[in-house]
């Protein structure tokens, strides 16, 4: 595989790195089409050191820290499997929309059918019933993940008044620090590294809160803070931000946890749907 300048770098300095950074750049050298779709706890263990080796392996190599590092790895390949084989179908389909349509569909279905697989229904019963006993339930996320936590309050808001959804993390941040052990914060961040996220995370759990993560990878800096959590199964390169995938897949995942509420507290759920929707049948022609 052809790469370009980053790559090169990281070769051209290894006799100057400890013996710790030498096993990581080893590691990525041999698997960069991994490394892209890796936590930075992904790739500590796989290279068995700790995520802090990571942090300053980064910092060696002249990035400040492991997403620049994916970023720059990620611009340094002159051509990925992923994009190899998206040329291959563009040349092939030339002009046909349709086929076109079709890929994109096999890519979404893929996505959702891995999220099932992925979804420990152990987990999603203990996240539930962390939900019902809740006083408060906040929905938090950053950037494109905070679009999927508004559709969680606004999907949970027809059945529950318990929810929230903050959209300014300065705000979430004060939220979080006069949270109590009866509310319960989910968060949506696909890596699990977002900083807003993680500093957030870390004043709710010392405010005693019980913390909700919906990631992509089982360890990370923010999984480090949560009681439960569930993965969903859509891969999302440094490239691929804002990728539909994800959005379904954590929408996938929102859904399994509202029809759960709805079923065990089916009668007050149910009362409260018919309230929400007369509230604003009126304002339909």
């Amino acid at each position: 595989m052809a790469t370009s300048s980053f790559l090169t770098e990281i070769q051209l300095g290894y006799n100057q790195f400890t013996k710790t950074e030498k096993k990581i750049a080893d590691y990525v050298t041999k698997n960069v089409d991994k490394v892209l779709f890796m936590s930075i706890s992904d790739l500590a263990e796989a290279c068995r050191v700790a995520d802090a080796s990571v942090h300053r392996f980064c910092r060696t190599i002249g990035v400040k820290g492991y997403q620049e590092f994916k970023l720059k790895l990620s611009l340094s390949l002159s051509l990925d499997e992923s994009s190899e084989k998206n040329e291959s179908v563009n040349m092939s389909m030339q002009n046909k929309a349709e086929e076109k349509m079709d890929v994109i569909l096999d890519g979404h279905i893929t996505a959702l059918k891995e999220t099932r697989r992925l979804i420990d229904f152990d987990e999603v019963e203990k996240i539930v019933s962390m939900m019902l006993q809740a006083r408060n339930i906040y929905f938090f996320g950053i950037g494109d993940s905070l679009l999927v936590a508004q559709a969680a309050r606004n999907k949970f808001l027809r059945i529950t008044n318990k929810v929230n959804c903050i959209l300014d993390p300065h705000m979430q941040s004060m939220a979080a620090s006069m949270a109590t052990e009866e509310d319960l914060i989910v968060f949506f961040s696909y890596s699990g590294s977002t900083k807003d996220n993680v500093y957030v995370a870390e004043i709710a759990k010392d405010a005693g809160a019980k913390i909700v993560a919906i990631t992509r990878f089982l360890k990370s800096p923010l999984t480090v803070y949560a009681e439960a959590m569930l993965v969903c199964g859509s891969n999302e390169g440094p490239l691929d931000g804002g990728s539909m995938g994800v959005k379904m897949s954590q929408l996938f995942i929102v859904d399994i946890l509202y029809n759960e509420f709805y079923y065990r507290n089916k009668e007050a759920c149910k009362e409260n749907r018919k309230k929400t929707s007369k509230a604003v049948v009126e304002k339909l022609y």
